[in-house]
């Protein structure tokens, strides 16, 4: 009888759950809304943990496959993760506060249960089958709402002493500078988050009410998204170009940290910016081959896109299992 794995990527807004097997391959998946609440009327992690045996009950389904031929269950999830002893520090989208949360999904999966942090999963998730695989050491750097990431060191997640470390969003990037929403100012998630190229993007359109970027984004400030300055460079629109040049400095720039910190074998850019390709790649490479400590390009840390997606949470959760039996 053929062996599965569950992978649960927890979200504060989506329960994605999916069937893995020994090739890293997804055979079923299920999303489900979280529905964690707000501030007021937060779900008990009880409910949240029935929601994601649904979902995983769901990707079961789906894929065909019973729940006697599944062995493990792991789970990245928001927030500072004790994997030992299975507990979920601190999630403050969720409201967890060492919350048990293995005990939780064991009790409903009868399963084991392993965890990690949802960006450490997605970096594993990339080690395991993406772009990163056949690397010991690599970071992933994945720009979305925040800056969150993973690092791996001799095929092993770096997390500290206290299992909060590798917050690669929150190193600084300028001393005072923007108010990070961690309560620190001049993080390098408030300059190179999808969010900071969003806030960046309206304050250049408002210094310049004749910019493509307008009509690009038909007027409405509320729809300017990650694409928006990047579809006014391509259209020849001067304010844009300044706009995607000053957020790929302020990229290479923290990059560039990165490497001469941890020189890995390979750096990966993930979120929905990456899909932009070459045309953010090959300028960022160029700024961390002329600013980075190491000269001799042929030991340079690769620069790439992450290739997985929203699958990497799933799969690199589904393979915890092998870093903590």
């Amino acid at each position: 009888m053929e062996k599965y794995q569950i992978g649960i990527d927890l979200g504060g807004t989506n329960i994605a759950a999916g069937v893995v097997d020994r090739d890293f391959r997804i055979v079923g998946k299920a999303s489900i809304p979280t529905e964690a609440g707000n501030q007021d009327a937060m779900a008990s992690p009880e409910v949240i943990a029935d929601r994601m045996a649904q979902a995983t009950r769901a990707a079961l389904e789906k894929s065909g496959v019973s729940i006697d031929q599944v062995e493990t269950v792991g789970v990245g999830s928001p927030g500072s993760i004790d994997p030992v002893k299975g507990i979920v520090k601190y999630a403050n989208n969720l409201n967890f506060f060492q919350t048990p949360l293995r005990k939780l999904l064991e009790d409903r999966l009868h399963k084991p249960v392993y965890m990690e942090n949802d960006a450490n999963a997605a970096a594993y998730g990339e080690a395991m089958a993406g772009a990163s695989k056949g690397y010991h050491s690599s970071v992933m750097v994945t720009l979305g709402t925040g800056v969150g990431g993973g690092v791996i060191v001799d095929d092993k997640l770096v997390t500290g002493c206290s299992y909060c470390g590798a917050e690669l969003g929150h190193t600084g990037m300028v001393y005072g500078g923007e108010l990070c929403t961690c309560g620190r100012r001049g993080c390098i998630e408030a300059y190179c988050s999808a969010t900071a190229l969003i806030r960046q993007t309206k304050r250049k359109m408002k210094e310049f009410p004749e910019s493509e970027m307008w009509k690009i984004c038909g007027g409405d400030l509320e729809k300017v998204n990650g694409k928006t300055a990047f579809d006014g460079m391509r259209a020849g629109d001067q304010p844009a170009r300044e706009v995607v040049r000053q957020f790929i400095n302020y990229l290479g720039y923290a990059v560039t940290n990165y490497v001469n910190l941890l020189q890995p074998e390979i750096l990966l850019i993930g979120g929905g910016i990456c899909k932009e390709g070459e045309t953010l790649l090959a300028p960022l490479r160029e700024i961390v081959n002329r600013e980075s400590y190491c000269k001799n390009p042929e030991e340079n840390t690769r620069i790439a896109a992450a290739t997985l997606g929203n699958d990497a949470g799933i799969i690199g959760a589904a393979s915890l299992y092998r870093l903590y039996q």
